[in-house]
């Protein structure tokens, strides 16, 4: 009887064994790849911000002449730094409740949210376009900044949808796009819907409800805008939060099954959904029998054999006591590391300055023209105003908004993977200056070129803001130790973001109104280009911090050399070690004829 064909011996092959186990490792590494652009979340989350920047620059064409119907002054001056509050309320009431709603969305997820912020912004502005007097309108948009923190929970929605830096430049483009058309299409809707009665007489007749509220029909627009977001969020939009993801949400169970229902369960709809990378159809989620790659079994397939993954265990250690010994909790990181609070302070002096030049130049070009230049003394006193319509004002903000669109989209992706968000973001604080400078001036040129004029400095002042914007948030998404804080970040730099929205409005309004009063009408703008002269320096204090995506990459580094360096051993093993090796389990006998 030849030894080894005992029932008792067990033939192995170590080098096989770990043949296997390297190519396990090499096979694992080969299918870690990149996850896809979630571009379908993304236009998921567009439409539902969508509403939002409709309902918000709708006001301005209209504000200053709302203000002006309330019949509060005749002072010319005065209005204007009325209008301001109406701007500011609601970014001040932001600012109270923003920390909160970001904290809020760590804990319940950055679904409810968002929804419960749209939902606030509905009611805002329907009680506004119904609002009677002045502090009705401060109430109602005090109201939708209460009830809305959804600017801080969509940057921690992005940031938790993006997992590769290579998809940061075009992902963080896609909300700063949706503000775009949102700035194209409400003030087109603000300033062509205001005062309904004037404009189109034979359908909106004097005395009907459109008289008494001659700002309610561009409300009822946004807020039509608002609850079609709000359907789209509730049926589609999927939970980010790195915990709260999992459990069950009835409302993207509603939305399937409407979907199943409308287009048909093999339709071409649902093929496009399931298509993957490749063209190939794959399953969705739950329709999969793949099982988990640490271990596969053979139930059901009599022919295959079970086969351990590449899993390696520690080896035992002889000379332990037998002693448990509990795991020490690990020491939280600090959330808010000094990166993030430099990266913050600038976030809030950006706002602060945009939002100067947002609410008060369209007070600029409604300012009604002096018609004396005897007090003038050039070239710094003056006071003049550009003295446009509502429709007038409505047709320019919405060119800024479709040239904002074009910046982001072409501009912004391709300057940034060149300089890098910290260059770019440098570079553009060092040009606003020049901008807030020169803007007073604008309104001297001839009245033949004065409104090329006006366009030349939408677009100068879009190409920066469109570039600024989108840095700072990924400087700052990069710079949060983890997700699970990314809410509490995004919310305390939404706040203070708020908070200096509120305050710029308020400050240049009445520095607007007292350089009117005593000639100087860039007394308001040349204030604003210290202040970015000031943010210039700062932002040269920002570094840019190795965040989670550059830990994920230094990770998955060594896992890639790993399964190269099993390639490696296994080529250059002679053949030798690959012929399996007799242990006889059996006692040793000396067997007889």
């Amino acid at each position: 009887m030849v030894p080894g064909t005992n029932a008792d011996n067990m033939v192995v092959g170590p080098a096989r064994t770990v043949a296997a186990v390297r190519h396990g490792v090499k096979k694992a590494s080969a299918k870690r790849s990149p996850p896809p652009y979630p571009k379908r979340q993304l236009l998921i989350l567009a439409l539902c911000r969508i509403c939002e920047p409709i309902a918000f620059m709708s006001i301005f064409p209209y504000v200053y002449h709302m203000v002006k119907d309330f019949n509060i002054t005749n002072d010319e001056s005065k209005i204007s730094m009325y209008a301001g509050w109406v701007t500011s309320s609601f970014t001040l009431a932001e600012f109270l409740a923003g920390f909160l709603w970001g904290r809020l969305s760590d804990k319940i997820g950055r679904k409810p949210v968002l929804l419960t912020g749209m939902g606030g912004t509905g009611l805002s502005v329907i009680l506004f376009g119904f609002a009677p007097s002045l502090p009705v309108a401060l109430l109602a948009r005090a109201l939708g900044g209460i009830l809305n923190g959804n600017m801080g929970v969509l940057q921690t929605t992005v940031g938790e949808l993006v997992t590769v830096k290579e998809h940061q430049p075009r992902a963080y483009t896609v909300m700063p796009i949706v503000w775009c058309i949102g700035s194209i299409v409400g003030p087109m809707i603000g300033g062509t819907l205001a005062k309904p009665v004037d404009w189109i007489p034979t359908v909106f007749q004097r005395g009907s409800i459109w008289d008494r509220f001659p700002y309610l029909l561009p409300n009822l627009f946004s807020a039509m805008c608002v609850f079609f977001g709000l359907a789209v969020g509730f049926l589609f939009l999927e939970e980010t939060h790195s915990e709260k993801k999992y459990r069950r949400d009835r409302g993207v169970e509603f939305g399937k099954y409407l979907t199943s229902r409308l287009f048909g369960k093999d339709s071409c709809f649902r093929r496009r959904l399931r298509r993957g990378k490749n063209g190939e159809d794959q399953p969705l989620l739950g329709e999969t029998d793949e099982s988990l790659p640490g271990y596969r079994t053979a139930d059901g397939s009599p022919k295959l054999t079970s086969v351990e993954g590449p899993i390696m265990q520690e080896p035992l250690d002889l000379e332990s006591t037998g002693e448990i010994v509990e795991a020490q909790p690990e020491k939280p990181e600090r959330t808010f590391t000094k990166p993030i609070i430099f990266i913050i302070i600038n976030y809030g002096l950006l706002a602060f300055h945009t939002m100067t030049l947002d609410s008060l130049l369209p007070v600029f070009l409604s300012t009604e023209p002096t018609g004396s230049q005897d007090s003038w003394s050039l070239p710094f006193k003056f006071a003049d105003g550009f003295g446009y319509d509502t429709r007038t004002v409505g047709i320019i903000l919405s060119v800024q908004g479709l040239y904002s669109m074009i910046s982001t989209s072409f501009f912004f992706p391709r300057i940034t993977g060149r300089l890098g968000a910290l260059r770019l973001f440098q570079i553009i604080s060092m040009s606003y200056p020049l901008l807030y400078f020169a803007t007073p001036y604008f309104v001297l040129l001839p009245s033949s070129v004065r409104m090329a004029g006006v366009y030349i400095l939408i677009i100068w002042k879009c190409t920066l803001a469109t570039m600024a914007y989108p840095s700072n948030a990924i400087l700052l998404t990069n710079s949060a130790p983890s997700t699970l804080t990314l809410g509490t970040i995004n919310g305390v730099a939404a706040s203070i973001a708020s908070l200096c929205r509120a305050m710029g409005p308020i400050v240049s309004g009445y520095l607007y109104t007292v350089g009117l009063r005593v000639g100087y009408c860039g007394m308001v703008w040349w204030f604003t280009a210290f202040v970015t002269i000031g943010a210039s320096f700062l932002s040269f204090g920002i570094t840019e911090p190795r965040g989670r995506l550059d830990e994920k990459e230094e990770i998955e580094e060594p896992i890639a050399a790993a399964g190269d360096l099993a390639t490696t051993r296994e080529t250059i093993e002679p053949a030798a070690t690959e012929q399996p090796m007799a242990i006889n389990l059996a006692p040793t006998t000396t067997q007889r004829d």
